[in-house]
């Protein structure tokens, strides 16, 4: 069967059923329901959404468009989806054409590349309407469920469908990179399809989340982006944050060793009510440094590391925002490392590791350690990536980008006082790509530690289980 042929046989399949598709979507409401909440764990509302293979618009209107696109073979599914939903446009297109002159900030391909004839030809195509920062959000049953899935549809408990490619998460990553796309995220969700009261979200949400067993899960799930090469460097300028308690000691060291970075570094310290002089000493070398950019934000009532961190994001003015901790044991010169990663395009979120390289003696005790390779499983299950570490406070990434974490803050809620989860969990939700870059981490030369490894390690798991509930039990 040649490509006319196929598109064809395709085409007038949809055309007949276009008017029963809502009927035969109610027989199987729960799985349409649990796709339309995955896609919106990821969409934000008020985003342009370009869906590919829309059917009737269920899926699109979930998401809440600001600019919601839908397009179809079917002539027959399009016309259904104008009546039910005329806020969003919906137009009759090709997949392996993709006539439109216009970039989305997502783009949704949901039971789709099983049903097309060139899968790769429609991800060349995809070039037209993405741009660097857009996520295209692919779902696709897993193939272990290919002979379930036919003998429900003999049994008349699903739509049937036209013979389907077969195409593993690998396969769709080697499509996707032969296209200059590359995947940020990767999961199987939904091990139990059909609804039964408290078994089946109990099900989905929990025993499918689990190791091994997720590898069954019914629906795979892909994002991916544009690879990005190179940034331009010398448009960009930067913002390091220096959040900053009875540091005395440290201040001249952090501002004499952080290097120029791009068109403009500017320094900005957030002071948490010190009472050793640090206040001061930042004041008496914004007065001496008048050539640097330095800048004295007060914490005043702000209780904790992550609420300094975002008031020194709020105010800072740099492209690029970089955290480094007032204690120097990441070292300042260390700083054009995460620079360059993020701007030639390695990572969106780039985060230190220190847990690479040997330490000096007292850098961290053995408590730390354990606690911080614990986190580390835990939080490379939660995040389906390998994390070494956690807790380093040196954190890099574009501030276009913190907008969006800033954006989807709400969802996880206001429960970290040292604000490392709060912008790890919050890149994983914007899917941005993760990347870690080691570091050596040396021992403090002034004060100590504001850390209690007791107390706020327990803090932290406490941290981790409402992060669990809400990104692997969504």
């Amino acid at each position: 069967m040649n490509r006319s042929e196929y598109k064809s046989k395709i085409r007038n399949h949809y055309d007949k059923i276009a008017l029963e598709r809502d009927k035969l979507k109610k027989k199987n409401w729960y799985y349409h329901k649990e796709v339309e909440r995955c896609c919106s764990f990821i969409v934000p509302p008020n985003s342009s959404v370009l869906e590919i293979g829309c059917g009737t618009g269920d899926l699109l209107n979930s998401l809440k468009p600001l600019r919601g696109l839908g397009i179809d073979i079917s002539t027959e599914m399009i016309s259904v989806a104008k009546k039910k939903f005329p806020k969003l446009d919906f137009q009759i297109g090709d997949a392996e054409s993709l006539d439109i002159n216009e970039k989305f900030d997502y783009v949704v391909m949901s039971d789709l590349v099983g049903m097309l004839y060139d899968v790769q030809v429609v991800f060349h195509n995809l070039k037209k309407v993405t741009k660097p920062e857009t996520r295209i959000i692919i779902t696709y049953y897993n193939y272990l469920w290919e002979p379930i899935l036919k003998l429900a549809e003999k049994l008349g408990l699903k739509m049937k469908q036209e013979l389907q490619n077969w195409l593993s998460i690998a396969d769709l990553q080697g499509l996707l990179d032969l296209n200059n796309y590359e995947v940020i995220k990767k999961e199987k969700k939904f091990l139990f399809p059909k609804y039964i009261f408290l078994i089946s979200p109990f099900i989905n949400r929990f025993i499918a989340n689990l190791p091994l067993i997720n590898k069954t899960n019914l629906v795979e799930i892909i994002v991916a982006k544009e690879i990005v090469n190179k940034n331009n460097f010398d448009d960009y300028t930067c913002s390091v944050i220096i959040p900053c308690r009875n540091e005395l000691g440290n201040i001249e060291g952090a501002v004499s060793r952080t290097p120029e970075m791009g068109k403009h570094t500017e320094l900005i310290f957030i002071d948490g009510n010190s009472t050793d002089g640090t206040e001061k000493k930042i004041e008496r070398l914004m007065e001496i440094h008048k050539e640097k950019d330095i800048k004295l934000i007060h914490q005043g009532d702000g209780i904790g590391k992550g609420d300094a961190v975002r008031k020194g994001f709020s105010a800072a003015k740099g492209d690029v925002l970089m955290i480094l901790d007032a204690d120097l044991t990441v070292l300042p010169e260390d700083l054009p490392k995460f620079w360059n990663a993020l701007l030639e395009g390695k990572g969106e979120f780039i985060n230190g590791s220190r847990l690479v390289y040997q330490m000096e003696g007292e850098a961290m005790r053995f408590l730390n350690i354990l606690g911080n390779k614990l986190f580390s499983l835990l939080f490379s299950f939660l995040l389906g990536q390998r994390f070494k570490d956690t807790l380093c406070g040196t954190k890099v990434l574009l501030k276009k980008d913190y907008e969006k974490i800033v954006t989807g803050r709400s969802f996880f809620g206001d429960f970290d006082p040292f604000g490392d989860f709060d912008l790890i969990f919050g890149a994983s939700k914007a899917s941005l790509k993760i990347i870690e870059l080691p570091v050596r981490y040396h021992d403090r030369t002034y004060g100590s530690t504001n850390i209690s490894r007791f107390r706020h390690g327990w803090l932290l798991l406490k941290m981790s289980v409402i992060a669990m509930k809400k990104l692997k039990f969504v």
